[in-house]
This record gives structure tokens, C-alpha cells and sequence, in this order.
């Protein structure tokens, strides 16, 4: 009964007219920039970090949710009309969508992504706001080896996950880690890595380096490495669905939430993986096989659609009750909750409940606004990809210099910001993940003060790890997740030589 009381607190904080309007300036903000490609919700989220500074955290932790899941419903606009996804959860989308577009089904195809986001996105949220409250209470009985094993987890994770392979996940991460070590010591207070420069005393921002890695890069890349593509879109149609078609989505949504939402809530998640796990489950069980890769099914936008909101609505359980970022955005919004001094874990339920259950509740709200802003407003929406790119990429430069400049007013923030999308565009150009720096740099620090709480628990002694039932099974997870795929791929390649 709690969870309900709590619940509806959260909507009566929520559904304030302020916090309505982040909601819905979110939403219409995550839409468009879920419409053109290149630049997602991370992106956008890092690039308006700096309002953190001046909006009260519950309105802006809405705001960065609404665009987080506006992002997610604008990519099927272009994946569909433009076969250009605007993020990667929504390149298995393109495969049917675009097919239908072409065959004069593109009203079918946009109706099919929408309902069936409002409707996995919805049962995902019920199950966040039914779950979450229970991983955070048995979360909280961890000690100090287990929240550092925990850690280490997530730095192993999401460096396997998010990187094109292990190695460059893991340089990507101690990057980040070495950013988390600038600053003055935690326990100590002596000054470490600030090469005697005064503005280093309080650390690295996470906010300078987040909209560095993320969106000074991102503008800077598509300037000297993209060219000016100028797409065609497809001719619009009403967007409804037949009774037929309606007949053929509903079971593909209810099974791609089934898919999505577990994937999501594992530190090993993300949406690529099942978003094609549910387009190869409906190709399978599909009674219109011959529409796949021909004029287009529509069971093959409907199920990799809802894959994709239920997996981006799961991210939030690991990342309330454990901290740990499993996406892109997820870290970028680890770093918004830090900034305003609030540290996601196990004990966020307690400490920031009213913040917790109203952005919950904003999940619902947001839902409903997305399924109006969505349906109805489609042509706007493809009009957005008129804007030309030099334009579109100097306002986000422009935009990002002055919010990180208003921080604090310093010349030296804008000389390190620009320093570190250098950084950012050498990553990307030699397929170094970026979200791994800003998870290194924001838990860095806590990982530290956590070994060192748990080996003054063991008096020294590096065995508090295996002594421990909880911190020996996560040590065993993390060796998993390391070297399990490179044995198989070891076994695999072995197989095949036996066999030819």
C-alpha cells in the first residue's frame, strides 16, 4: 500500500503547472531531437546540464526524463519516413518501416511505433514503480565490499557493453577514472593531479566533461568528418492503422515488453540486443512472412518499437536502486543527480523520495503527452530535418559554450571544454566509447572511498572481498562478464575447426 500512497504523492508533485510545463517542454524537446539524426537524448541531456544550476531538482530531473523518452519515440519518425534511425535503438525499426513507407504505409507504420511505445513504455513504468522500491530494500543491506564489488561491476559492464570491444571500453573507463582522481583527496583533503592550477582544487566538473564529450564532440565531429546528405522522406499517409493491423500489433507490443523490460534492467542491458531479439521473434512466429524485407511487416516496427521503450524504461531501476548506468543517457542523468548533491542508490528511496516517486509519476504523464505530440503532429516534426546542419551544429556549440560558461564564469572551464571534445572527436573517430569516461569519472571516486571503508573493515586485508557471500558472487559476475564471451568466442572458433 505503500508504494500506491507513495505513487500518488509523486503524481500531486508531479502535476504541479510547473512541473507539468518541464514535462511537456521535455517531451516536445526529446521529440525533435529524437527526429534529427545524429544527435540523441544523450547529446541533448549533457548539452542542458548547466540549467542544473538555476532549476530546482525535481522540475529539471522531469525535464532530462522527458527528453530522455521523447528521443526514443522522434527515432522512429526518421527511421520510418527516412530510413535514417535517429538513434540506435530504432535502426531494427528502419528494416520494416521504411518498406512500408515506401509502399505507401507510412501513417500504418508511424501509428503502430507510437501506440505500441505508449503502451510498452506504460506497463514498463508499472513495473518500475512495482519493483524498484524492492531491489532498493533489499539493496540497502549491502556493506562497503559489496557496494565496491557492485561498482566494479558497473565499470566492467558498461564498458563491455557500450564499447566496440573490451579493450577500448576499459581505456575509455580508466580515462575516466583518472578525471575522477583530480581534485583533492576525499579522506585526506591533500590536493592530487592538479598540476598546481587553482581551479583543479574542486575537481573536474562532470557537467564541463559531459557536454565535452557529448555534445562539443558531436558538432565538432560532423564538421570535419560528415557530409551534407540531403534525404528524401517518403509520402505521408493518415496516421491509423486497420482493424487488421491493429489485430497484428498488440500481441507484437505486449511480447516486445516482455523481451525489452529485462534487458533493460541488468547492468548488461541496452536496446540494440532486443530490439532484434523481437524483430527475430515476430519474423519467426509471423503469419506474413513474405512481407518481411518485401513491402514490410508491420509486426517488425511494432515489436522492436515497444522492445525499445520497455529496455529504455528498465534503465531506471539499476540506475535509482544501485546507481549504476546502463545507457548513454543513464549515465549523463547519473551526473544531473550528482550535481545536485544526490547520490542514486539503495538509500534514494529514503533520503529523496518526493524527487523519486514524482519523476516516476512523470513517466505516466510524459506518456500520454508523447501519444498526443506523436500522433498529430508527425508533419511537423519531418520539417525539423529542413534545418540545415551547419546551422543546427554552431547553435549547439554556441548553446554549450555559454550554459558552461555560466556555471562559473571562468575562461579556463571554456578552454577545458573545448580540450575535452578534442578528446571526444579522437574517441569517436577511433570508435573509443565516451558514456564509460563520465561513469569512470562519477563513481570513481565512491569506488574508492568504498575499498577503503571495506579494508578498514578487514584490517588491511584484501580477503574481505572472498569472505563475504554477496562480494565473493559479484566478483565471480564481473570475471564473468570479462573473460565468459572471449572463452566462447575461443570454444566457438574451435568448433568450427573441428567441423571443416
Amino acid at each position: 500500500m505503500d508504494i500506491w500512497n507513495n505513487l500518488l504523492q509523486g503524481f500531486i508533485t508531479a502535476g504541479t503547472p510547473v512541473n507539468l510545463l518541464w514535462a511537456l517542454v521535455g517531451c516536445t524537446l526529446g521529440t525533435a531531437i529524437g527526429v534529427l539524426p545524429g544527435i540523441g537524448p544523450a547529446t541533448a541531456v549533457a548539452m542542458l546540464l548547466p540549467i542544473t544550476v538555476k532549476v530546482e531538482a525535481t522540475a529539471s530531473m522531469i525535464f532530462f526524463a522527458g527528453i530522455y523518452y521523447g528521443a526514443m519515440y522522434g527515432g522512429s519518425t526518421t527511421s520510418i519516413l527516412l530510413n535514417t534511425p535517429g538513434e540506435s535503438g530504432s535502426m531494427v525499426t528502419a528494416m520494416e518501416g521504411n518498406k512500408m513507407a515506401k509502399n505507401g504505409r507510412a501513417g500504418a507504420a508511424l501509428a503502430t511505433a507510437a501506440i505500441g511505445s505508449f503502451v510498452a513504455g506504460t506497463i514498463a513504468t508499472v513495473l518500475v514503480t512495482l519493483f524498484a522500491p524492492l531491489v532498493a530494500t533489499y539493496a540497502i543491506r549491502l556493506g562497503p565490499p559489496e557496494y565496491f564489488m557492485l561498482m566494479l561491476l558497473a565499470f566492467t559492464t558498461v564498458s563491455a557493453v557500450l564499447g566496440k570491444s573490451t579493450v577500448r571500453g576499459l581505456t575509455s573507463l580508466f580515462i575516466g577514472l583518472a578525471m575522477g582522481l583530480v581534485g583533492l583527496d576525499q579522506l585526506t583533503g591533500s590536493a592530487r593531479y592538479t598540476g598546481g592550477v587553482s581551479e583543479l582544487m574542486d575537481g573536474l566538473e562532470v557537467v564541463l566533461i559531459a557536454v565535452g564529450l557529448f555534445a562539443v564532440s558531436e558538432a565538432l565531429y560532423n564538421v570535419m568528418y560528415e557530409g551534407r546528405t540531403v534525404e528524401t522522406a517518403n509520402p505521408m499517409s493518415k496516421v491509423h492503422m486497420t482493424k487488421s493491423e491493429w489485430k497484428r500489433s498488440w500481441p507484437a507490443w505486449l511480447r516486445a515488453t516482455a523481451i525489452g523490460f529485462p534487458f533493460g534492467t541488468i547492468p548488461a542491458g541496452g536496446s540494440e540486443i532486443p530490439t532484434f531479439l523481437s524483430y527475430a521473434v515476430e519474423k519467426k512466429i509471423s503469419k506474413n512472412k513474405e512481407e518481411f524485407g518485401t513491402t514490410g511487416a508491420i509486426e517488425g516496427v511494432a515489436g522492436p518499437e515497444a522492445a525499445n521503450n520497455a529496455a529504455i524504461t528498465a534503465t531506471l531501476i539499476p540506475l535509482l536502486t544501485l546507481g549504476i548506468p546502463t545507457s548513454n543517457t543513464a549515465a549523463i542523468l547519473l551526473g544531473a543527480f550528482q550535481n545536485y548533491g544526490i547520490q542514486p542508490g539503495p538509500q534514494l528511496f529514503d533520503t529523496n523520495a518526493n524527487l523519486v516517486w514524482a519523476l516516476i509519476a512523470s513517466l505516466y504523464i510524459g506518456n500520454v503527452m508523447l501519444l498526443v505530440l506523436n500522433l498529430p503532429m508527425v508533419g511537423l516534426w519531418v520539417k525539423l530535418l529542413k534545418i540545415p546542419k551547419p546551422q543546427l551544429y554552431a547553435g549547439i556549440l554556441i548553446f554549450a559554450t555559454v550554459g558552461v560558461y555560466g556555471m562559473r564564469q571562468s575562461a579556463f572551464d571554456l578552454v577545458l571544454l573545448y580540450g575535452i571534445g578534442l578528446l571526444g572527436v579522437v574517441m569517436r573517430r577511433f570508435d573509443f566509447p565516451t558514456a564509460p569516461v563520465v561513469v569512470g569519472m562519477i563513481l570513481g571516486p565512491l569506488a574508492e572511498a568504498q575499498m577503503r571503508n571495506a579494508l578498514s573493515i578487514g584490517e588491511g586485508k584484501w580477503t574481505i572481498f572472498l569472505e563475504r557471500p554477496m562480494s565473493l558472487t559479484l566478483l565471480i559476475v564481473v570475471l564473468s562478464v570479462l573473460f565468459l564471451p572471449r572463452l566462447l568466442k575461443i570454444l566457438t572458433a574451435k568448433k568450427a575447426i573441428v567441423l571443416n
